[in-house]
């Protein structure tokens, strides 16, 4: 009898798995307990403003290597756009002053020597503490590595370790921020080259797996949401989904793509991070100025990247748990009065929508990267994946992609 790989979770990290499994000539369904596929990544038609929103904004580099194999796997690495070279616009609200960050390709850092392209108020000797970040150890915070102040800290590092880490940089693992700098800034601009979904997360990243899933004959199963494992002592037997079961024959593996706290509630003893971090995103139907970037980032602001898509201006706020009981026509207003004031768009508040993620993330401190579990379990059968497992990365798309592929490979 062919194995066949039961994944639980249609986020991501499970149509990685899936994906890379089928196209592998394994055989692979997918149980999803919700009736969307995507997870946090996706998007759908927003009533209010009567269009198609993503359900968060999500930057990816040009060095996210795993992501951009995904993409190359699904024939949609033309669905994603962005600047020919590394090239990152800021406008600071108090000050009014605007430039344009820009990294050279190759792994040596000429643009720290010029001026025009560093930031600005910054000299080369600035840069230097970064080195201590690039090998530091786990259990370091990154206040604790690293003394940041002055512009570069605030101008720079703050913003990309805040969008990174979802948490404030200095309590942040030193790890994470360090292995997130190797990847981009230590690997030269052809590694940092900015990344967006133009047509929404849901064409990019999610429709062409569901296709390619279909054509294939591996199913994706909606609304089948698992409420129970049944296992023996070394394997799982039996998935338990409420109005049905299916048997998990002896070849058969399981792979669990869940978000942390859905995973320990399904294995008992399993150790996963238990402390989270909020996302807020905010949405306006009104059409960007055709001179603007497609990605802006705002400095001494409640805003801190501003997107701008067809018809469409989004923001995103990281670590944004301040923000979850605020009342959300103040919140759009406030958004929107930085957003007009960095780009020159009308004062008056458009359409808007907000969108609050309470656990968006697991909080990236170095005790919960610490309960990271990796993809194998006591059970020999059974496999996690998740930007929540020890990839080594931040929660990230790049690193929940990451983990489908490990645990397809371990499968194979």
């Amino acid at each position: 009898m062919a194995r066949t790989t039961h994944i639980i979770g249609a986020g991501l990290a499970g149509l990685s798995a899936a994906i890379e499994l089928t196209l592998r000539g394994e055989t692979a369904v997918v149980h999803e307990a919700t009736t969307f596929a995507g997870g946090r990544c996706r998007s759908y038609h927003d009533s209010t403003l009567g269009m198609t929103i993503d359900n968060g904004n999500h930057l990816l580099l040009s060095g996210n290597h795993a992501a951009l194999r995904y993409l190359r796997l699904l024939g949609a690495e033309h669905r994603l756009v962005g600047p020919a070279k590394a090239e990152f616009p800021f406008f600071d609200l108090a000050s009014q002053e605007q430039w344009t960050l820009r990294i050279n390709d190759g792994r040596f850092p000429w643009w720290i020597f010029n001026s025009g392209k560093r930031v600005p108020g910054t000299g080369v000797l600035d840069y230097l503490p970064l080195v201590r970040l690039l090998w530091a150890e786990k259990d370091r915070a990154v206040g604790e590595v690293v003394r940041f102040t002055g512009p570069l800290y605030e101008r720079l590092m703050r913003p990309l370790l805040l969008a990174a880490l979802n948490i404030e940089p200095s309590a942040g693992s030193a790890a994470l921020a360090g292995a997130v700098i190797r990847e981009t800034i230590a690997a030269g601009g052809q590694a940092c080259r900015p990344l967006i979904a133009r047509e929404g997360l849901g064409s990019a990243l999610i429709e062409p797996a569901l296709t390619l899933l279909r054509e294939r004959n591996n199913p994706v199963r909606l609304g089948h949401q698992l409420h129970r494992l049944r296992t023996s002592e070394t394997r799982v037997e039996s998935l338990d989904f409420g109005g049905d079961s299916v048997t998990v024959e002896s070849d058969d593996v399981v792979i669990l793509a869940v978000p942390p706290y859905a995973a320990s509630a399904l294995v008992g003893g399993l150790r996963t991070p238990t402390e989270f971090r909020a996302i807020v995103n905010a949405h306006f139907r009104i059409e960007p100025a055709p001179y603007r970037p497609a990605i802006l980032g705002l400095i001494n602001s409640t805003t801190e990247w501003v997107f701008a898509f067809p018809g469409r201006v989004a923001t995103t706020i990281s670590a944004g748990d301040r923000l979850l009981d605020t009342p959300r026509d103040a919140l759009a207003r406030t958004i929107w009065g930085e957003v007009s004031a960095a780009t020159g768009l009308p004062a008056d508040l458009p359409p808007w929508q907000i969108v609050r993620e309470r656990r968006a993330t697991f909080a990236a401190t170095p005790e919960q990267d610490a309960l990271r579990p990796g993809a194998n379990t006591r059970f020999t059968n059974l496999l996690l994946a998740g930007d929540w497992t020890n990839t080594g990365l931040p929660a990230t798309i790049e690193s929940a992609i990451r983990s489908g592929r490990r645990a397809a490979d371990l499968v194979a």
